[in-house]
């Protein structure tokens, strides 16, 4: 087994039944995807929509594309026809045109709202009164061709891992807090997408559905 495969196996076996893992492949070649891919990984993480629809287009079609970064609404019509889900939506006008172009194509577009946890200002996200507000004025109900999914937020880059629990734990009170007010009625409301090479440990006792984990599968990124 090649040292990509041996980390995909290794990961794999750490994360409980009810967490998926994201292989976090943007900026890596075709090559390094499918080694991960021969050891049963479908789920990918890319950040630039121009990268993940070149590998879309070349790579197995029973791939899973999840789109991690921070999306520009210009782009979405790209991968509209196929993205599996959406984690970082900070904005109803990004809600809005996704609807509008999942609609073009007649696909309901999964999409997680992401939230800002961490204490950097670079990070982006949703405040927690901002997604409150979003909700509470319910345009979102009439856009049928998005399916809100739960929640994602990135921790502070920090070696406190007591900060980084507090955080995580933050957001799994918030995803109950939605569940309960706005989403009581939809199953489909389920992910927490946290955690990522260094802290997805804490992430899944916190909680976490989905971790996002790169460097330790691939590792550095080849810019």
């Amino acid at each position: 087994m090649s040292p990509i495969q041996n980390h995909i196996k290794e990961i794999q076996t750490e994360l409980p039944e009810h967490v998926r893992l994201v292989a976090v492949s943007k900026f890596h070649p075709n090559e390094a995807l499918l080694e991960a891919y021969k050891a049963g990984q479908r789920i990918f993480g890319e950040s630039k929509v121009q990268e993940m629809t070149q590998k879309y287009e070349t790579l197995p079609k029973d791939i899973e594309w999840h789109f991690i970064g921070h999306l520009q609404t210009n782009k979405i019509k790209y991968m509209a026809p196929y993205v599996a889900l959406i984690h970082g939506v900070d904005s109803y006008k990004l809600l809005e045109e996704i609807n509008r172009q999942a609609a073009k194509v007649q696909r309901i577009i999964p999409c997680l709202l992401q939230i800002h946890i961490a204490q950097e200002e670079t990070k982006f996200g949703f405040s927690w009164e901002e997604c409150r507000q979003m909700l509470n004025e319910g345009n979102w109900r009439n856009l049928t061709h998005v399916q809100i999914s739960g929640v994602m937020g990135m921790a502070t880059n920090t070696e406190d891992e007591t900060a980084i629990a507090n955080e995580f734990d933050q957001l799994n009170r918030f995803f109950h807090e939605l569940k309960q007010t706005y989403f009581n009625e939809v199953p489909t409301f389920k992910e927490i997408s946290m955690g990522m090479s260094d802290d997805y440990p804490i992430a899944i006792e916190k909680g976490s559905t989905f971790v996002r984990i790169g460097s330790k599968i691939f590792g550095e990124r080849q810019y």
